[in-house]
């Protein structure tokens, strides 16, 4: 295709920019902050240039590499960012800031699109969770439960069509199955996927709490 100037000279069509990913899961840059008894929470979207070697040296923390398997190279790490973000929205990969502070890294995605709904009684919306605490400080004393409810109660105030918030941590990981529990998870089943025997874990919405929509939030 060619279009002409305004000067009359044909010159050919630039390219079709690339589109971005459908967003399926209505906004998380738009979802505000979280207050919490350790300060101010947000969930950010990954961005590859300032980001990539903070999450990178997180998962080679053996801690964190024994679970989620992309130790390695700065690009073992951005190989998995980038399926995500060159996706179709089914799945966001977000840095978690405290204060401002990045200090978690956060995977929120469709689960009902996702192949783990090949595994479990999918409902439309179910919205999963991954979390990583980046810092070894930042482990072990209550943090990860703390926002873990913030992070789901956000999202069922956000997303009116979700009932259901999901997660299935490794049953050998017992701190992150212990998390999910205290904020208000419970274990559905156990779930054997390619890669792992899982938790299946849920949070409903409570009875009678309707959602709100994201312009409405601090």
């Amino acid at each position: 295709m060619t279009a002409g100037s305004r000067t009359g000279v044909r010159v050919q069509a630039a390219p079709p920019a690339p589109r971005a990913p459908a967003d399926l899961l209505d906004g998380i840059a738009r979802w505000g902050t979280m207050p919490t008894d350790a300060g101010d929470f947000r969930l950010r979207p990954v961005r590859l240039a300032p980001d990539l070697d903070l999450l990178a040296g997180w998962m080679n923390d053996p801690e964190v590499a024994a679970f989620w398997e992309l130790d390695g190279p700065p690009a073992t790490t951005e190989h998995h960012l980038r399926g995500q973000l060159e996706g179709d929205g089914r799945s966001v990969p977000c840095m978690g800031l405290l204060d401002g502070t990045p200090m978690s890294y956060w995977e929120i995605y469709r689960a009902d699109l996702d192949p783990l709904a090949r595994y479990y009684p999918a409902r439309p919306h179910d919205t999963g969770v991954h979390l990583l605490l980046g810092p070894s400080r930042a482990r072990g004393r209550g943090l990860g439960t703390m926002l873990l409810d913030a992070v789901a109660e956000r999202i069922l105030r956000v997303r009116p069509r979700c009932g259901r918030v999901v997660a299935e941590p490794d049953v050998r990981n017992l701190p992150s199955v212990r998390a999910f529990e205290r904020a208000g998870f419970r274990i559905a089943a156990e779930l054997d996927l390619p890669t792992k025997r899982a938790a299946l874990m849920i949070r409903q919405r409570p009875p009678g709490r309707p959602a709100q929509a994201p312009p409405s939030l601090p």
